[in-house]
Order: structure tokens, then C-alpha cells, then sequence
């Protein structure tokens, strides 16, 4: 039998030039194309935010099926978005109930830093301890009891906070325990020099992962 040799030839290499009168349209154009894709990557970075700190519920986006997850505004709500991760089953509070809520809160600024956990806030026993508050008593920011009032015990939910629905003043709660932690939340939400600039739409923005625990009738 003849043996044929095959011999691998080098790959032809092709450089293009543009033509002088598109690098101006060109470079327009890919500037638009990085806009849009940062647009896009602090979409997905705001939908992969991970509720989890080893005690409490996991969620994550499988990249196997990379589907960004959508959020649906919730009406008369300010333009707090809201998607259910878990839906409850059991009752819905109303206005005046005493509810419990775990929740894991971040800002959107500083690359998503987590500045409180209800699971970070442990009992004697070393149980985390969830937060409770009057549905409606205007205590804690509007976009929670929002987000709240359409749950079902037992539910999942996380919310994008808006900054007219999120800190207004730095009584309202829920508030971090570590005095550094609220003195690096409100510098950052209020920071006059960034506000002055047009960011505030930016600084005021939280997320929220927020389990409905339980509700007591008053």
C-alpha cells in the first residue's frame, strides 16, 4: 500500500484596515456596543446576587441555561421590581399584622457589598433572629413593605429597591448592628459630592432578598 505524507499548511493570517472615512462611524459604534454591554452585565449581576450565608436559602443562575431571571415591577409600588424565588403558602398579612421577615440586603453601588443579614443576628443558641416590624407602621423603607404585603408566609422574594422607596433618613430600618456598617450605608446613600453629580439613582439603589418567616394578627 502507498503511504501519502500529509503535510499541515500554515493558516493564512488577514489583516483588515478600515477604510478612512468609517473609524469615525466605527468607533461611535463600538462605543454604543460597550455601553449596552455594561447595561447588560449589571443586569445580570444584579440578578445573580446570591441569598446565602451557609445557614440560610440558596439561589444562583445555572449558566448551563443562562436565562437572566425577570423582574416584574409591582404595581402602585414606586418602581419596586419584585421576582419570586419561592412562593409561599401560607397567609398574606395586611396592614397592622405584626410580620417576621429574614432578609439579605445589598447595594447596588460598590459592587453589590452586603451591608446586613438577619442571619448574621444569632440568639443564645446561636438561631438567627428574625426581624419583626407593624405592616404599614411606616418603620422600615416603603419598597420592603411593598415588596411584603403581596407575599405569602413561607415566600421568597427579591426586590430592587429604587431610592424614593428605599433610605430616606437614617432612622428607617432595617438598620445594620455594626456602627461601621450604617456609617458606610449612609455615607455611600447620601454622599452629597456623588449626589450633586447625578448619581443618586445609583447610591440609593438596594436589593433585597426577603423571606416571609411569619405574621401575627394584632
Amino acid at each position: 500500500m502507498r503511504m501519502i505524507k500529509v503535510v499541515p499548511l500554515p493558516c493564512p493570517t488577514y489583516l483588515y484596515i478600515p477604510h478612512p472615512h468609517k473609524i469615525e462611524a466605527s468607533s461611535s459604534s463600538t462605543q454604543k456596543s460597550r455601553r449596552a454591554f455594561s447595561l447588560s452585565a449589571l443586569s445580570i449581576s444584579l440578578s445573580a446576587l446570591v441569598f446565602s450565608n451557609g445557614n440560610g436559602p440558596t439561589t444562583s443562575i445555572s449558566w448551563a441555561n443562562p436565562q437572566v431571571p425577570k423582574f416584574l415591577e409591582l404595581p402602585n409600588s414606586g418602581g419596586v421590581k419584585a421576582l419570586d424565588l419561592r412562593i409561599g403558602d401560607g397567609e398574606t398579612p395586611i396592614d397592622g399584622d405584626v410580620v417576621a421577615i429574614h432578609y439579605y440586603g445589598r447595594l447596588a453601588a460598590k459592587q453589590g457589598w452586603r451591608f446586613d443579614s438577619t442571619y448574621d443576628h444569632k440568639d443564645e443558641t446561636g438561631e438567627p433572629i428574625p426581624f419583626s416590624f407593624v405592616l404599614g407602621s411606616g418603620k422600615v423603607i416603603s419598597g420592603i413593605e411593598t415588596a411584603v404585603r403581596s407575599m405569602k408566609v413561607g415566600g421568597l422574594r427579591r426586590v430592587i429597591i429604587p431610592p424614593s422607596q428605599g433610605y430616606q433618613n437614617t432612622s428607617q430600618e432595617p438598620l445594620p448592628p455594626n456602627y461601621f456598617d450604617r456609617q458606610r450605608l449612609f455615607t455611600t446613600i447620601f454622599n452629597p459630592t456623588r449626589l450633586a453629580n447625578g448619581e443618586g439613582a445609583t447610591l440609593g439603589t438596594v436589593i433585597f432578598d426577603i423571606e416571609l418567616v411569619s405574621l401575627r394578627h394584632l
